[in-house]
């Protein structure tokens, strides 16, 4: 029985450091990959960046450049540069006069 805790250990140890942030990625890919909409601004997983201008379900079509518009699958996009109900450039800039 004595000789089983170091090995439960280490399982446990792989399990805290290598399984479970592995875990969680997957989990956001995922949760990035459903939350797609047209207008956002996303790089593929082979580099390709572009803007979605249209979903249907697992197929979104890329503007890659005005008038070029690419095919993909959904899984394919790596990640999003827009960040959803983001402020804009309006509500980042000082109203009033800067003083120095």
């Amino acid at each position: 029985m004595a000789g089983f805790i170091p090995l439960i250990l280490i399982f446990g140890l792989m399990y805290v450091l290598m399984i479970r942030p592995q875990q969680r990625k997957v989990k956001a890919q995922q949760a990035l990959v459903a939350s797609i909409q047209a207008g956002d601004e996303v790089v593929l997983n082979s580099g390709i960046f572009g803007v979605v201008k249209e979903v249907e379900d697992e197929v979104l079509w890329l503007e890659v450049y005005q008038g070029i518009e690419l095919k993909i699958l959904r899984g394919a996009v790596d990640r999003r540069f827009n960040e959803p109900d983001s402020a804009t450039d309006e509500d980042t800039e000082p109203t009033g006069p800067i003083e120095g």
